[in-house]
């Protein structure tokens, strides 16, 4: 087993990075549905870091979207491919999800970012870069709102409210439980807001976070403290992979 190293002509620079978020910008799908709700696979992605080992363990968790049961799950561990810079961090983490995303023994499906996608400060999120680069449908489901302005969603679950950007809508604030605090559903590639905020609502009948997002950032988690137990100061440990056989 290998670490996941820095590609070859990875940004090192912040100008660096935003000029390939202008290139790839232009080529996300907004036009079309997605796959629906609770049919076939539905994939998390998740990251953690230890940026003191210079380590960053991606997991990917594919579920069966009708029964939310786990099918498949493939990590990676890799080097930090880029600093922490707000609105960057997809440069962070993709090379490693993607051998993640590699390591799966079955189709993934629509992929889930703990993250954003279009609702991000120059419209490419994680769930966008994601979708650009592996053709996949994507959504992202984030916790906080980044720096765009809602109205608080109805107490109901279900109920949602526009994430805007003055007057663009990004994304949605939606209740996945009654009189919990939302999340933050936006469009990544290849799916409409309507269908990801179905997306999300399928994911959650007990907790406030999709399952997908739930199961990913267990298993990195585990997976990083793995790697950094094993892990001399200074030094990176060898990437380690798991996979769990299809149901």
């Amino acid at each position: 087993m290998t670490t996941v190293g820095v590609p070859a002509g990875w940004p090192a620079t912040e100008e660096e990075a935003r000029a390939v978020q202008d290139e790839l910008r232009g080529r996300v799908v907004r036009d079309e549905p997605g796959p629906p709700p609770a049919r076939g696979h539905v994939t998390g992605v998740d990251v953690a870091y230890d940026d003191g080992l210079d380590l960053v363990a991606a997991a990917a968790v594919v579920l069966d979207a009708a029964t939310l049961e786990v099918v498949a799950e493939a990590t990676a561990v890799g080097r930090v491919s880029f600093p922490y810079v707000p609105g960057l961090l997809a440069f962070r983490e993709i090379p490693t999800v993607l051998t993640a995303l590699d390591r799966l023994p079955c189709p993934p499906g629509l992929l889930v970012c703990d993250g954003y996608g279009l609702a991000h400060p120059r419209r490419f999120g994680l769930a966008s870069h994601l979708g650009v680069l592996t053709g996949l449908p994507v959504i992202g489901v984030a916790k906080n709102p980044f720096t765009f302005r809602y109205e608080e969603p109805a107490p109901a679950r279900g109920a949602c409210a526009a994430l805007l950007a003055g007057t663009e809508e990004v994304g949605r604030a939606l209740r996945t439980r009654d009189g919990v605090k939302p999340v933050f559903v936006s469009v990544g590639h290849r799916v409409s807001l309507d269908n990801a905020v179905a997306h999300t609502l399928a994911l959650t009948p007990r907790y406030r976070l999709p399952e997908t997002t739930r199961r990913a950032d267990a298993l990195c988690r585990l997976v990083l403290r793995e790697a950094a137990q094993g892990a001399v100061p200074g030094d990176v440990q060898e990437g380690t992979t798991r996979q769990a056989p299809t149901s």
